[in-house]
């Protein structure tokens, strides 16, 4: 019976069934969803499976590789860990709907056979996230929402667009090795791009994600960029620009993590620069850089989502998010101060951690392939996450001053949530073979060499002594409410002119409010962040 559905079915149908339980049979129902769905991507042989007649083409909804099972199998299990989180919500029967769409959509995309069901379900992602960026119900989320819509609209027109001129050419709508060849392909790169915020592209995700609920920040760090990221590997593994790009992406974000405020938009440049990390392998495209990449996504989606999990706990408990708030809650958070130093220890690849066994095999495929110019760049990368989300998020939140916070752990489903991430975190880094052994090419590859180890704790050594350097000497940035000016604010300001432009072309009187939605500066956007929207 389970086999006879694809996974996104089981996530999409169920969503709809939601509203109709209550008490402990729909929170049992909650956490069963992921679980059936996790065994239908056990259970179904590799193959084509639900090809559906459309035209003159077929719909595949069950392509089922390598590839597209060690998604599967992760983006089903942050779906349990993220509804056990959201768990304790019990009037928000449409935050756990659109996670779920969220979810089916993007294990919908992943198993998809060609372009159409790609992009179908790549649109319902976009819907459903972006409700989990309003849920919050302030001014800062309607308008990060809004531009988050608009933003990724305009990828997907540009990946149609692409898919569209590619079947023309081809007569195929396959969705196989595309590669650089002429305007269709670079529209599908560019649309793709955006979701995997690409340098300049990339502005949507930390405007967006630290205004979505604390929950639906779980399932936008799992979903969005992963996706396009298995879209890469299946079309552009092998592309040389993507070696650039990745390498752009690992090192830019590191230095406006270090001047954000805000702990939860330091986790968001933190996530473009583990994305740079993945774009860079899949630019390699040897067997060992795309297993690096694939095993990177796997454990990114866990380690990641725990920082956002932990960092979400103290928001619920504090109220406060930003870290010249925060300080001291060691004392009362001492379960949610150790899971976010394990989350922070597995991005920052120290090892026995699950960061340490998948970022180690894209440097050994730089080191492999010759490419010094970029083995050097993702060494510098790694020390600065090091730097911002492996120090600078767990020392502000919980250690450097004594804010006077005294608040309790969060509820025991958000627990039992970010103990099972640190777990797998954990257990992937001590024993990595399970997760070898599911990544598309075989793996011989050994992380745990003297090299690698010394190379890596020379590595943390160095930038912890540089992190108390610059703290102990006055030189590291003070922590400080600020603006930080990004590349959002030439389409902000280009969309004010264009507004005003086609307003005075059309005579039209448009609502006031639109240039404020869409173009206002982001400084007034966040000062309102406690206000309701109107209805």
């Amino acid at each position: 019976m389970i086999r006879s559905l694809p996974p996104a079915a089981i996530l999409i149908i169920g969503a709809f069934l939601v509203p109709f339980l209550k008490g402990r049979l729909k929170s049992a129902y909650l956490l069963l969803l992921p679980v059936i769905a996790f065994i239908n991507v056990v259970s179904i042989p590799e193959g084509i499976h639900w090809a559906v007649g459309f035209l003159d083409y077929d719909l595949i909804l069950g392509r089922v590789d390598r590839l597209s099972r060690v998604f599967g199998y992760i983006f089903t299990i942050i779906s349990f860990i993220g509804t056990l989180y959201a768990l304790h919500l019990k009037n928000e029967d449409g935050q756990h709907i659109a996670a779920f769409l969220a979810a089916g959509g993007a294990l919908g995309a992943t198993f998809a056979g060609e372009l159409l069901t790609f992009f179908v379900f790549l649109e319902i992602m976009t819907i459903t996230q972006t409700y989990l960026i309003w849920a919050r119900r302030t001014e800062a989320s309607y308008g990060a929402g809004l531009r988050y819509l608009l933003v990724h609209l305009f990828g997907g027109l540009c990946l149609l667009a692409g898919i569209l001129i590619h079947v023309h050419q081809t007569g195929s709508i396959e969705f196989g090795v595309i590669g650089l060849d002429g305007l269709a392909s670079y529209l599908i790169l560019i649309g793709l791009g955006i979701n995997c915020v690409f340098p300049l592209l990339h502005a949507w995700l930390p405007d967006a994600y630290p205004e979505a609920t604390i929950t639906g920040t779980v399932f936008l760090c799992a979903f969005t960029t992963k996706v396009a990221i298995y879209a890469l590997a299946r079309s552009f593994p092998g592309t040389e620009i993507l070696i650039w790009i990745g390498a752009a992406m690992t090192v830019f974000p590191i230095f406006y993590a270090v001047l954000e405020n805000d702990l939860r938009r330091v986790l968001s440049y933190s996530l473009i620069n583990q994305v740079g990390f993945m774009v860079a392998g899949i630019g390699i495209g040897t067997p060992l850089a795309l297993n690096g990449s694939v095993a990177h996504v796997f454990n990114n989606i866990l380690f990641k989502s725990l920082l956002f999990m932990s960092m979400g706990a103290v928001m619920l408990q504090t109220g406060k998010i930003n870290a010249t708030d925060l300080g001291g809650l060691y004392k009362t958070m001492p379960l949610t101060t150790l899971f976010c130093i394990i989350g922070a220890l597995s991005i920052s690849g120290f090892p026995f951690f699950n960061g340490f066994v998948s970022k180690s095999m894209i440097l050994g495929a730089a080191a492999q392939g010759g490419m010094g110019i970029l083995y050097l760049a993702l060494l510098f990368a790694s020390a600065g996450v090091l730097h911002h989300a492996g120090i600078k998020i767990p020392f502000f939140a919980f250690f450097s001053q004594d804010s006077g916070i005294r608040t309790k752990e969060p509820p025991l489903n958000m627990l039992l949530a970010m103990a099972i991430a640190a777990f797998l975190c954990l257990f992937i880094g001590i024993m990595p073979g399970p997760l070898y052994a599911i990544l598309p090419y075989p793996v011989d590859f050994q992380p745990y060499t003297a090299a690698h180890v010394v190379s890596q704790l020379q590595l943390v050594l160095f930038a912890v002594l540089a992190f108390c350097f610059l703290i102990l000497s006055g030189i590291y940035p003070p922590e400080m409410r600020a603006i930080n000016l990004d590349a959002d604010w030439f389409y902000r300001k280009g969309a004010k002119v264009f507004y005003r432009l086609a307003d005075r072309l059309l005579g039209v009187k448009g609502d006031a409010s639109l240039p404020y939605v869409v173009g206002t500066d982001r400084e007034v956007i966040r000062g309102s962040e406690d206000r309701k929207v109107p209805s």
